[in-house]
């Protein structure tokens, strides 16, 4: 998706695009998942936010996975409101392509939902993913409450210790809370369960996540 050359600095709030008032119109269901893209949510459900590249194939990573409930992608992490795609890929709203994820924390935890994240993309590579180069693909864990930021520090603190170990390098994974999240246009929705021969940039850095993907 980013085969063109943009900025790989994050734009200052006045140097970001104006935006507009109008939000994305967001419509029908999950097409993998059968469920709503739109709350309300099934009681007892969690909400995480994470950036690790193209969105199209960093959704898929979620919705694959038993306790998920939904996922949406869409837009966080900038300064321009309610950005469209377009915007999203000058480099000039400092916004990062994310997916939402809607879970059932008795079915699969937060702590299950880090290993995938950390072992779907590479979190090295600081503006980029592969050939994917920009400020909307940094990685990025964007928590909900105070559980989810110890959770993610954690996290990140033992998959940094496993890439230096595999001679791999820092790790560049933002950690903040959660910002707006600004719904993603329809047709990015689901893109590759649309479109199964798609585009997907996202490659893993081979590095496990110690203890493998945990469920507790």
């Amino acid at each position: 998706m980013g085969f063109f050359e943009k900025p790989a600095r994050m734009p200052s709030p006045q140097g970001a695009l104006p935006g507009r008032a109008e939000r994305m119109p967001v419509a029908g269901e999950h097409v993998v998942l059968g469920t709503p893209i739109q709350p309300p949510w099934p009681p007892g459900s969690a909400l995480a936010l994470f950036g690790l590249g193209c969105f199209w194939g960093a959704e898929r990573k979620f919705w694959e996975m038993s306790g998920v409930v939904s996922t949406q992608v869409g837009y966080a992490a900038g300064s321009t409101p309610n950005p469209v795609y377009e915007e999203i890929c000058t480099g000039l709203t400092g916004h990062n392509e994310v997916v939402r994820v809607v879970f059932e924390p008795q079915t699969v935890s937060f702590d299950a939902l880090l290993a995938v994240f950390f072992e779907a993309h590479d979190p090295t590579q600081g503006m980029r993913q592969g050939n994917d180069v920009g400020t909307q693909y940094r990685s990025g864990i964007y928590v909900y409450d105070a559980a989810q930021r110890s959770a993610a520090e954690s996290a990140s603190a033992l998959y940094r210790d496993a890439l230096r170990a595999a001679g791999r390098g820092d790790l560049t994974t933002e950690i903040l809370d959660a910002p707006e999240f600004f719904y993603a246009e329809g047709y990015h929705q689901q893109y590759l369960a649309r479109n199964p021969a798609g585009y997907c940039g996202l490659g893993g850095t081979g590095v496990a996540f110690p203890g493998g993907r945990l469920r507790g």
